[in-house]
């Protein structure tokens, strides 16, 4: 099972979008910090499509890559990180 990529081996592009839908969707710093602690543990994800639910966002993602943000009534596809 690949591992989610740390912030700086994304892409520029993939940056730029999850930066733009932070804003749009509001993410506070401590929703940030909780998204960091959670990366620094180096999960394993599916190869395909995911998502992990923070609670107050979700991060969506595909293999080794988190590729947006939704809102916590939004509905993710993939599979179910714990």
């Amino acid at each position: 099972m690949p591992r989610i990529e740390r912030w700086e081996k994304f892409p520029e592009g993939v940056r730029r979008h999850l930066i733009e839908r932070m804003r749009d969707r509001a993410i506070s710093i401590a929703d940030l910090n909780q998204l960091r602690l959670w990366i620094e543990t180096s999960p394993e994800v599916p190869p395909g499509d995911w998502y992990k639910d923070f609670g107050s966002f979700k991060l969506c993602g595909g293999g080794s890559l988190a590729k947006t943000f939704l809102l916590p009534g939004q509905a993710a596809k993939g599979d179910k990180l714990s």
